[in-house]
């Protein structure tokens, strides 16, 4: 009992010392274990994941990597030319263009996310489960047994294995060898896992055609060996060791077309499993931010929100695919292939990470499309017949296109909105390196696709579009701008604009646009509208319309020429009603209404989203899942991105950019007396903490991380500062400007406090 058998017991010796956040009652606890794969236990580390639930009298642990893919490429879409679809569209004759761009998605099962396998436990010997909980704080999972026995599981924070321990386990009448894992590998030779099924249910694995992988045991472990597609294979290990007659532990990985191996169970160090480091590496992430706000509801899923965000990014990982690591463990592909969605699916999914202070985890985005950059390129010039950079909305993982609804899944405008996330991670960091090698090239190669694919005159599109209304059908085709492209594009040039500030003369000249270059956002009586001529006639999932709001933030609550048009777009969106909502569109309104300083209706929106949107287990499930009290969707295949947008929802309320000003408490009900947060950051690299007690704000204090100009909006009118000389601050009441210095930490309190 020297080394591993010491391990899980630790854990409970730490959980009783933990005194930092997250709180003990935002983890997940239940009396019984879930009985469905989307409701169990999620673990994870940005490469493997697990899902611990009970399919029938079987502990079951779901097994995942977040690179498994066939990427054979997707047939007939390389056919397909924006030239011609152009064409075609003019012309009326839309069928010829659905079945080269949409029908070979539907009907093919490649490329897609692949499951991983599955490790089953005999649950006879152990009795009745009394409860199975998630620690958020420590990342662990444990399952408790009547008859004392502890399952416990856990994946390494930074190391690709995963670990399961058994403690208490009984003396009398039970046999080792009666509990010991059993592999259980995906259907990829069962001939009812061929259904041909649809994007949103998944098709048959079998249709895959996979070779029948090959399973070897030994006393102690299982290696299971799954050929791919076109040579490619991975591999799962499983190892285990009894330590005595009432504790033992195994460890788990999968590899990717290298040979699967794993640590010796009995190292010479005293910390086999790298427990500690584990723990800190939670520790750190736990404590980059924090937010206390009084519902109890949001509080939990904010949480939860943000330990799957840490379960699931890192700085060299793939981006957030639509259910990262816990692929579906149904029998079947997962929903809409699993694969990466730049039409609203990445995006959203990172929106957390920036305000949260986790810029190494939110790079893992920028790092792979800066990766798969020079795919794209070429397919750029060989899809739009220019030269430049676009990326394709539905992408498999090395960023080939997968086609699919074409206005959407070929978008002329998706690299503007992935942009944002070069501008953002370099907004919130001031990291000049990444500006220059990263954030420049990116956006200078976008725009010169704009500019080599726009008319000349005009600065139009060939065609527009705006996610998914009119779904995938002729009609959904603009030939004048929507808003939703229109808003893309001012972004790009804005940033272009901004970036190129000092450039050369002659460089800048030629990249600066004026700020009429492109016509103005199409408004009437209902706020912006889809399109000239097209208002949103009906409820739509989709906040396309509305992206000048939110996320671009163009529009600005606190201009009056915008206040107008932002408060009759949201009147506007509220008479339509929420019936073809899905979970996400209440998690991206929350943020639509923190913008417009309505802060009850923007708390509203989250607590629907929570209520009614999430599995037990705080999995987005897109549809309704009360029976359809909200919304026409009462499906539930999983999706991450409606959880990261209700992170980022609670986000603003408590702290926004508008332009160079930061905005403390700027949509905080009056309801919420006692909030705070602490270290959330915003653009610019200040590190910003506040609090409100018994409805007072009470305190602002603000680290500037790289130096430069502060302009904040105080939730006070009077106070007093610390920590600069208040010479150097000028003050309009409660706005506040200054110039920083590296590292420097300024309070501002309220002076009726």
């Amino acid at each position: 009992m020297k080394y591993l058998i010491f391990v899980f017991t630790f854990v409970f010796i730490s959980l009783g010392n933990a005194k930092s956040q997250p709180k003990p009652e935002y983890n997940l606890a239940f009396d019984s274990l879930p009985k469905r794969w989307d409701e169990g236990l999620p673990i994870g580390n940005g490469w493997l994941g697990a899902l611990i639930w009970q399919k029938e009298n079987l502990i079951r642990i779901s097994l995942d990597r977040v690179d498994l893919w066939d990427e054979r490429p997707m047939p007939k879409i390389d056919k397909l030319k924006f030239s011609w679809v152009v064409d075609q569209v003019r012309k009326n004759e839309y069928d010829t263009v659905q079945k080269l761009g949409d029908v070979p998605y539907e009907e093919y099962p490649a490329p897609t996310k692949i499951p991983g396998a599955a490790i089953e436990f005999n649950l006879n010997k152990f009795g009745r489960i009394v409860s199975s909980g998630l620690d958020i704080q420590q990342a662990l999972a444990t399952v408790k047994f009547e008859n004392g026995v502890l399952f416990h599981n856990y994946i390494h924070a930074t190391k690709q294995v995963g670990y399961f321990g058994f403690e208490n386990l009984p003396q009398k009448d039970f046999s080792f060898e009666e509990i010991l894992p059993v592999l259980m590998v995906p259907g990829y030779n069962l001939k009812e896992n061929n259904a041909a099924g649809n994007s949103v249910e998944g098709q048959g694995l079998e249709r895959l055609g996979y070779p029948k992988g090959r399973v070897k045991k030994t006393a102690n472990s299982i290696l299971y060996h799954q050929p791919t597609w076109d040579g490619g294979y991975y591999e799962v290990l499983i190892k285990w060791k009894k330590f005595s007659a009432t504790k033992w532990v195994g460890e788990w990985t999968i590899s990717n077309h290298n040979k699967a191996k794993l640590p010796d169970l009995v190292p010479s160090s005293k910390e086999p499993t790298g427990w500690s480091s584990h723990l800190r590496w939670w520790k750190d992430y736990w404590k980059r931010s924090s937010v206390s706000i009084p519902d109890p509801l949001l509080a939990k899923q904010y949480y939860l929100e943000m330990y799957k965000f840490g379960s699931v990014a890192r700085p060299n990982t793939p981006p957030i695919s639509l259910q990262a690591i816990w692929t579906a463990d149904n029998g079947n592909l997962p929903p809409w292939k699993g694969d990466i969605h730049n039409d609203l699916n990445t995006e959203l999914s990172y929106w957390p990470g920036y305000a949260s202070n986790h810029l190494d985890l939110t790079a893992s985005f920028t790092n792979w499309l800066w990766k798969t950059k020079e795919v794209n390129k070429q397919w750029t010039k060989k899809y739009f017949g220019v030269n430049g950079l676009n990326v394709p909305g539905v992408t498999t993982i090395a960023g080939k296109e997968m086609g699919g609804w074409i206005q959407y899944s070929m978008s002329p405008t998706t690299v503007c909105w992935l942009m944002q996330h070069f501008y953002w991670q370099w907004k919130y960091s001031m990291d000049k390196n990444f500006f220059y090698t990263k954030l420049k090239p990116y956006v200078a190669d976008g725009v010169s696709f704009l500019d080599n694919i726009m008319d000349k005159q005009s600065h139009k599109l060939p065609l527009s579009s705006s996610p998914e209304f009119h779904d995938n059908s002729i009609h959904a085709w603009f030939t004048d701008y929507t808003n939703y492209d229109l808003a893309l594009c001012k972004f790009a040039l804005n940033t272009q604009n901004e970036i190129s500030k000092n450039d050369t003369t002659e460089v800048r000249e030629k990249a600066i646009r004026p700020a009429n270059y492109l016509q103005p956002f199409d408004v009437n009586e209902t706020g912006l509208t889809v399109s000239p001529g097209q208002n949103l006639d009906q409820s739509h999932r989709h906040m396309s319309p509305y992206m000048a709001i939110y996320p671009l933030c163009l529009l600005d609550i606190n201009r009056a020429e915008d206040s107008d048009i932002i408060k009759k777009s949201i009147r506007h969106i509220e008479s339509l009603g929420t019936r073809e909502w899905c979970g996400y569109s209440f998690s991206w309104m929350a943020s639509l209404y923190a913008r417009a300083k309505e802060a009850d209706s923007a708390v509203r929106q989250l607590q629907i989203f929570a209520s009614n949107f999430c599995s037990p287990n705080s999995f987005h499930l897109n549809g309704d899942q009360k029976g359809g009290q909200y919304s026409s969707f009462t499906y539930r295949p999983f999706t991450l991105e409606g959880n990261f947008a209700f992170a980022q929802g609670v986000h603003e309320l408590l702290l926004q950019n508008h332009g160079d000003l930061i905005e403390i408490f700027p949509a905080v009900p009056d309801g919420w007396k006692d909030v705070s947060f602490k270290t959330l950051r915003t653009e610019g690299a200040f590190l910003v903490s506040a609090k409100k007690i018994n409805g007072v704000a009470m305190e602002v204090k603000i680290f500037s991380e790289k130096g430069g100009k502060l302009k904040v909006k105080l939730p006070f009118k009077t106070w007093v500062v610390g920590g600069i000389e208040r010479s150097k601050v000028k003050a309009n009441r409660e706005i506040v400007e200054m110039q920083t210095s590296k590292g420097e930490t300024i309070v501002f309190k309220n002076a009726y406090e």
